[in-house]
């Protein structure tokens, strides 16, 4: 791994996976506890309908990707907070219609060539130093956010009408959580893709809440997962010539799994002791 390092382009690939680790990993963790793991992936998918409208336009990707998913966002949010037992239908609906005017945007481009793949499943070696320096950004505002809405967003995640008697303001909080979770899955495309995006945001926190007994710590240990996960990944695709977005989160799933295995064991052997 330190041989490869000498070159740019993987320590830009390693600088982008340590910063998704940690901007996955705050987000992720609020994702989880307040059991947002379906909108998150509509929201995922939904974003690329951005990215086809951004090509077709002639914008940047970026901005434009944010500002659909964002739109997008906020109304499978308000569809969710008002109708809840439809809301599953309808951030279906999005998620399905998001990708399929992506792809049919991406069509109508003329001179349209651009790898699909690289967005699909992620291509973390040709981050540039600009989204780097964004990504840097978002993460420590996304830090300091945290820290400063804290105590609210604890109370959120335990029970929001208790929340809500303390004077909370739930309904924008949840506006703001589910607005952080668009951008960062657009922030997050070129290191695992949007397919697998929402996996980079589950994975880790559902590790870390088998081992942590505050929301903090959750969030920290979640961080520090994603961090082995997105570079150990890294490696594994740079030695053995793989995917590098597939490879993460493969990597991720295998080691959730022995967890969850361990965990059946251990409760295995207190029920025969």
């Amino acid at each position: 791994m330190f041989e490869l390092l000498q070159f740019e382009f993987m320590q830009n690939a390693l600088m982008a996976g340590l910063l998704t680790a940690v901007i996955c990993g705050i987000i992720g963790t609020l994702v989880v506890v307040n059991r947002l793991v379906f909108l998150s992936g509509g929201i995922a998918h939904s974003a690329y309908g951005g990215i086809g409208l951004s090509y077709y336009m002639g914008w940047p990707w970026l901005p434009g990707a944010i500002g659909f998913a964002l739109c997008s966002a906020m109304v499978m949010a308000a569809v969710s907070l008002r109708s809840r037992a439809h809301a599953d239908t309808i951030i279906g609906v999005m998620w399905a219609l998001g990708m399929a005017s992506g792809i049919l945007l991406l069509d109508l481009t003329p001179g349209y060539n651009v790898d699909l793949m690289s967005y699909l499943f992620g291509s973390i070696l040709s981050v540039p130093v600009s989204e780097l320096w964004l990504m840097s950004v978002v993460a420590v505002v996304l830090i300091i956010g945290t820290l400063w809405l804290f105590r609210d967003l604890v109370l959120m995640s335990c029970d929001e009408e208790f929340a809500r008697t303390r004077g909370v303001p739930v309904t924008q909080l949840y506006f703001l959580l589910v607005g952080c979770v668009a951008v960062t899955v657009v922030l997050v495309v070129q290191v695992v893709g949007l397919i697998l995006v929402i996996a980079l945001l589950t994975i880790p926190p559902a590790i870390a809440s088998r081992y942590s007994h505050s929301l903090s710590g959750m969030m920290v240990l979640a961080c520090l997962l994603g961090a082995v996960f997105t570079s150990s990944g890294l490696w594994l695709s740079a030695v053995f010539d793989l995917t590098s977005g597939p490879a993460i989160i493969f990597l991720a799933a295998i080691f959730f799994f022995l967890q969850q295995g361990i965990d059946y064991l251990r409760q295995r052997m207190r029920r025969i002791v």
